[in-house]
């Protein structure tokens, strides 16, 4: 079979590698991959800032944003031949820590976690694939064309609903929600928000293509000023940082509504070193009661969350996310992504 893969921490490594076929083992399905989407964290392995390959291996499958069809699954797995699947990406550590005992493995405090694509598991971007039963998810076959946005929207699934339980530490009534960054995180958070009866508005600097576009048809805001100019208009309730640019990290936590909640999702480079009032930034967080956290991964609740939302969504809509799609052998275009686009897909199947 063909894989997409790299040697870890190895920059222009990226390439399609001839593997073996996949056997599944015991309480494993076997599954063809049919699309595969590329996201941030993709493109940071290709140019070998991390990754871990599998122990004893030089290469590693890339991919966690999967979609594929089940060929072969064992007798009692709930799941039969023909069945659309998504895998989950992480693996509880061994030991296990208290937070991976109770199947909250997303949020894993020794760092002893797995993950496909990323963290010595193949990933799931090759032609066949295996997955334990317990870790695969059906999906609807309403959503073959857009169903390797599953993983992508468990993040913003699992964003909103610890938004939502922290906001239960007091009355919590939110209208507003100002999400930064018009990416397939922001999109989906965004549209998470609209499912919610919220006034959603999105920041980003694009001014034409896609991205207004799918917000508008959303029923949101786009805006391309500046988070402190949307937010003295709007006063979200929460917010929502999909970018990681650290200057507008900075500004979602400084403004917003009181007793705010803000989310962070996007990952910061580091060594860029601007200019803060840590002073300021502190009192209006202690002053107005907010809230400011993180989140990343997700677990298997947070997969369920998903693939209801994506039911929900206009799948027209979901289908516009994706504005690039590239067969197998032109899998090196997809890491070289333009400043309009919004997801590239890599379709697996012959």
């Amino acid at each position: 079979m063909r894989a997409l893969t790299v040697v870890p921490r190895q920059a222009g490594s990226l390439e399609v590698s001839e593997f073996a076929d996949p056997v599944a083992g015991e309480g494993e399905l076997l599954v063809e991959g049919i699309a595969l989407g590329v996201c941030g964290t993709d493109r940071e392995i290709a140019g070998g800032q991390y990754g871990w390959a599998p122990q004893g291996e030089e290469r590693l499958i890339l991919g966690h944003e999967s979609l594929g069809r089940v060929r072969e699954a064992p007798p009692g797995s709930g799941f039969s031949a023909g069945d659309l699947v998504v895998g989950i990406v992480r693996r509880p550590d061994p030991v296990p820590c208290g937070a991976c005992a109770h199947g909250e493995f997303d949020m894993c405090r020794n760092g002893r976690y797995t993950e496909h694509g990323i963290k010595e598991i193949h990933g799931y971007g090759s032609e066949l694939w295996t997955v334990e039963a317990d870790y695969a998810v059906r999906l609807d076959p309403s959503l073959e064309d857009v169903g390797m946005l599953v993983e992508p929207t468990t993040v913003v699934a699992k964003a909103w609903e610890h938004i939502e339980r922290i906001g239960k530490r007091a009355w919590f009534e939110p209208h507003c929600v100002l999400v930064a960054g018009a990416g397939p995180i922001g999109l989906l958070a965004a549209m998470l928000g609209v499912q919610r009866g919220l006034d959603v508005h999105v920041l980003d600097q694009v001014k034409d293509g896609p991205k207004p576009e799918l917000v508008a048809a959303l029923g949101a805001t786009y805006h391309t000023g500046s988070i402190p100019e949307v937010a003295a208009k709007a006063e979200p309730d929460i917010v929502i940082e999909a970018t990681g640019v650290a200057r507008l990290v900075l500004d979602a936590m400084a403004n917003n509504a009181a007793a705010s909640v803000v989310c962070l999702t996007g990952v910061s480079p580091t060594g860029r070193p601007i200019e803060v009032d840590a002073g300021s930034l502190n009192r209006g967080i202690v002053l107005q009661n907010d809230v400011v956290f993180g989140t990343v991964n997700a677990n298997r609740r947070h997969y369920d969350l998903a693939v209801r939302a994506l039911g929900l969504a206009d799948h027209a809509w979901l289908a516009g996310l994706v504005t690039r799609r590239l067969p197998l052998e032109r899998a090196h275009e997809a890491f070289e992504q333009g400043g309009e686009e919004v997801k590239v897909v890599i379709d697996l199947g012959s």
